[in-house]
């Protein structure tokens, strides 16, 4: 599949999972926390960003008691080589600026 819409919000998302580790893995509502989104905008841009290969994503091995287990949410290699050409090409371009009155 082609390039997912880059607004603002999946931008918010994809620089949430570019800033997650190993270590420190992303679930559903640290992305909410990272990219100041709520979950019904965060994720139905997760499944869009994996119906475009851009994301996966598993289940918590042993889930907390007292809670859900979490799913976690990783950039595949093509999608972090793709999220970061993309953000690279955002910050390259030239802002236009409204016409003056």
């Amino acid at each position: 599949m082609g390039t997912p819409r880059l607004t603002k919000s999946v931008i918010g998302v994809l620089n949430a999972l570019m800033a997650a580790t190993e270590d420190k893995p992303a679930w559903g509502l640290s992305i909410c926390a990272d990219a100041d989104l709520g979950p019904g905008t965060v994720y139905p841009i997760l499944e869009r960003l994996t119906d475009h290969g851009w994301v996966t994503s598993w289940d918590e091995a042993e889930p907390h008691p007292g809670r859900p287990a979490r799913r976690y949410y990783r950039l595949t290699e093509n999608g972090r080589a793709r999220t970061q050409a993309a953000l690279e090409a955002r910050r390259n371009r030239i802002p236009t600026r409204p016409a003056e009155k």
